[in-house]
């Protein structure tokens, strides 16, 4: 076992994963830097889903090796994975999954109340995000009086109020429409960039993968490209082990 390259945040080599017997990935290797945005585009059915579960320790590889900084991930038992995952990366699906009895602020608070943090300070660093993503006024209303595009916006503002060291985005602007998912894409990586947050963004929209500094090309679970991001070719140097 080789561990990583020191100035990548993450590093995962010969990656294999099958669902119930079908290949979802068959040798993805990869590493981002940190303060890198990486989008993994692929159409869908390519594995980016299940890359970026073995990428963040809520699957266990069949076959390779994942590391987070200096710790193997892929050799972590399911309680230091579950803690990982708490601690220092953050998660957003294509579908909102918020608690439908807490209202916005309390779902976007809510890793930092089970973190412990005080019900004032957890609320301000709530609140701060979601004006952030233009939806104060909802603080206080409930996720079933909410549109579909504001309780994406909760989800994610819960995702970036700790401040992860990485941040797995899973087609985070599915349900939003364009004007939105725009705005949203642009106070995300925004937000990231200026706390340093890595995030390793699965889409298979071309348009959103533009925002990122590199991409990952994936098809039926092989990696088959890398293409720099519109305008930042000379970003496009990070560390990529094949």
């Amino acid at each position: 076992m080789v561990a990583p390259p020191d100035n990548d945040v993450l590093w995962a080599r010969s990656l294999h994963y099958s669902h119930s017997g079908s290949p979802a990935l068959t040798g993805v290797s990869l590493g981002v830097r940190e303060g890198e945005i990486l989008a993994v585009n692929g159409p869908r059915g390519s594995g980016k889903t299940t890359l970026l579960q073995c990428l963040s320790g809520q699957l266990v590889p069949d076959q390779g090796e994942v590391w987070f900084n200096s710790a193997p991930v892929h050799t972590m038992g399911p309680l230091l994975r579950e803690r990982l995952r708490r601690d220092r990366f953050g998660w957003i699906d294509p579908e909102p999954r918020l608690v439908p009895e807490l209202n916005a602020w309390e779902n976007a608070a809510l890793p930092l109340l089970l973190h412990g943090t005080s019900h004032r300070t957890a609320k301000k660093a709530a609140m701060e995000w979601l004006e952030r993503l233009d939806i104060g006024m909802i603080a206080r209303k409930r996720p079933a009086a909410l549109l579909q595009s504001q309780r994406q916006r909760i989800a994610i503002a819960r995702a970036l109020v700790t401040t992860p060291s990485v941040l797995f985005a899973d087609e985070p602007t599915a349900p939003l429409h364009r004007m939105d998912r725009t705005q949203v894409l642009r106070t995300l990586t925004t937000a990231a960039r200026s706390h340093r947050i890595t995030v390793v963004l699965a889409t298979h929209d071309a348009e959103v993968a533009t925002l990122a500094d590199r991409t990952v090309s994936l098809l039926d679970g092989r990696r088959v490209a890398s293409v720099p991001a519109a305008g930042v070719e000379g970003r496009a140097a990070c560390s990529l082990s094949v």
